[in-house]
């Protein structure tokens, strides 16, 4: 059974064509001819999440882990604007999603029908590329050429593209065969490496006494893990590394904000480098963002497939390529250096850590603690999900296990759906979920829970301050008489979600229960005879909002 209307027949072809073999749909009834026609292919898996931005984050979740891109498909109206927050977070995240939606012929738009809006380029802000369709057999051929273009760029420039649909009634009418088309194959520039001077830039990095490579998001890449050791290996480069680089070396520093947070000015001048490399995506740590842009390097390449990022303002070279591709080149004609510049602060370091294991070894029950009972549990081996706020920034300041594969929606940095991208990831991962969240972030995509396809072995640590915690560690909002308007203090908890959505629920609230609690919480033998063991959890640990705060800032203030 497919749909009758040739435009249906086109989109569904063109997705079988280019690979898309995933299409997440939200219900409703002028999408009726895709979603008849997707549920219905024998070689794409259809996926029904009602929340439109709950869909867009879970199809995210799902790209991010498969590296390939995922439709989305929903009706007309105020349903794809539920779509922007993640779009944004694609756009800027470099995730391939296709975006297809259902609308009205354009006859029918601003006369007052209902479900309608004007959606022709409605995110051209945050979007690669638009196609808008026209349901007239004379325009086949322009149809065919805009969704190949759409699903081409999509695939090779890993960003979100939108295609616009409009359908005429009737809606749900059948054939029982589906045409097959031909797409024109769209010429798409390729990336140009011989533009870039490898000797030129060798000369300047090997007669550099202080060199830096700070890494941001980076997917898991074993063959860049490995080019990365020589740069660990040399006396004159520091590599800072973040949680979700997804990159660990002994001789590199993965809690930056743990070493630079208390240096005076002298020795930001010691630390500030000649040159500074940088790739991957969006850094997390403010600190070090404050400190190159106050000490800026002589030289600041930025590596990136897709666009410069200036982060630091003092780019002087954009090498445009993969990072494992520019690594491969330059590892050949550079040389090791002698220096102390890596020993000298490798030492500060290492002081700092045993600062911070003493500190944690004497402090109460708080967020900073269980952050330390958490990391310490997660199975080896597992993905790691951790949502945006206070979370991320806890998350930074300890070394985690160097099985781990980190991920986090660092490309707007918004708390609005992580859960959903959470979940999405376990969905298409091989490997167990355990997603990290704050009280606020959970709440606001509890949705995300309405969602047939969550694995059993999904695990969700929720980390209940009573509000919005960031906002008493910033400064500035407790100095106003505005406090509850930023921190949004609540007595929310997860229990009765857990019902509703058929989760096993557990909770704690001091030290000794957290571990309790954490004692078999990843565990999930289908084999069992216990429906426990065989539902996704939430442990949800209760923690002192009024203490929170306090022992982060002592803590920087001990380890100094």
């Amino acid at each position: 059974m497919y749909p009758k209307k040739e435009l249906a027949q086109l989109v569904i072809s063109a997705c079988h064509q280019f690979n898309i073999d995933t299409i997440v749909i939200s219900p409703g009834s002028r999408n009726a001819p895709l979603t008849i026609g997707f549920s219905n292919h024998t070689e794409i898996e259809t996926l029904s999440v009602v929340d439109e931005r709950c869909a867009a984050f879970f199809a995210l979740g799902i790209a991010q882990q498969k590296q390939k891109p995922v439709a989305i498909l929903c009706t007309s109206g105020s349903a794809l604007l539920n779509y922007y927050p993640a779009i944004a977070e694609a756009f800027y995240s470099n995730i391939p999603l296709v975006v297809i939606s259902a609308d009205r012929p354009k006859h029918l738009i601003d006369i007052g029908d209902g479900q309608t809006i004007r959606q022709e380029n409605v995110f051209e802000n945050h979007i690669l590329f638009s196609a808008n369709l026209i349901e007239n057999p004379k325009f086949i051929a322009r149809n065919s050429q805009l969704i190949g273009e759409a699903l081409q760029i999509a695939t090779s420039q890993k960003g979100p593209v939108h295609i616009n649909v409009p359908f005429d009634e009737p809606l749900y009418e059948t054939v029982s065969e589906l045409k097959t088309f031909h797409f024109p194959n769209i010429s798409m520039s390729s990336l140009d490496n011989s533009n870039i001077n490898y000797q030129n830039l060798a000369e300047i990095w090997n007669t550099a006494d202080k060199k830096m490579l700070v890494i941001g998001v980076n997917y898991p890449d074993e063959e860049l893990h490995s080019l990365m050791d020589l740069y660990s290996d040399d006396e004159s480069v520091m590599i800072f590394t973040e949680t979700t680089s997804n990159l660990y070396y002994k001789k590199a520093v993965n809690a930056i904000d743990q070493l630079i947070f208390s240096l005076d000015d002298a020795q930001f001048q010691e630390l500030q480098p000649d040159i500074l490399i940088t790739f991957g995506g969006m850094i997390v740590s403010k600190r070090i963002k404050k400190f190159l842009r106050e000490y800026q390097p002589k030289h600041h390449w930025n590596i990136d497939e897709h666009k410069a990022t200036n982060t630091f303002f003092c780019l002087t070279e954009f090498i445009q390529t993969k990072p494992v591709d520019f690594f491969s080149n330059f590892n050949k004609i550079i040389t090791k250096k002698k220096s102390d510049y890596q020993s000298n602060w490798l030492e500060i370091r290492d002081y700092r850590r045993e600062k911070h294991t003493e500190y944690l070894s004497q402090i109460q029950h708080s967020d900073f603690k269980v952050f330390e009972q958490v990391l310490e549990s997660i199975p080896n081996n597992s993905d790691l999900q951790i949502s945006n706020s206070a979370i991320i920034r806890y998350a930074q300041l300890f070394q985690l296990k160097n099985s781990l594969r980190v991920f986090c929606n660092r490309g707007t940095s918004g708390i609005d759906g992580s859960t959903s991208t959470a979940i999405g990831a376990a969905f298409a991962s091989k490997n167990q979920t355990v997603f990290i969240t704050g009280d606020l972030s959970f709440f606001y995509d509890s949705n995300a829970l309405w969602n047939k396809n969550i694995p059993n072995n999904f695990r969700i640590v929720l980390i209940n301050n009573s509000g919005g915690g960031i906002f008493k560690i910033i400064p500035g909002p407790s100095t106003t008489n505005a406090a509850k308007y930023f921190e949004t203090p609540h007595c929310l908890t997860a229990e009765h979600l857990c019902k509703m959505y058929d989760f096993d629920y557990l909770q704690a609230s001091s030290t000794e229960t957290v571990t309790e609690a954490l004692n078999g919480f990843y565990e999930s033998d289908t084999e069992i005879n216990s429906e426990e063991m065989k539902k996704p959890k939430i442990l949800e640990i209760f923690t002192p909002s009024a203490e929170n705060d306090l022992i982060l800032k002592e803590y920087f203030k001990y380890i100094k």
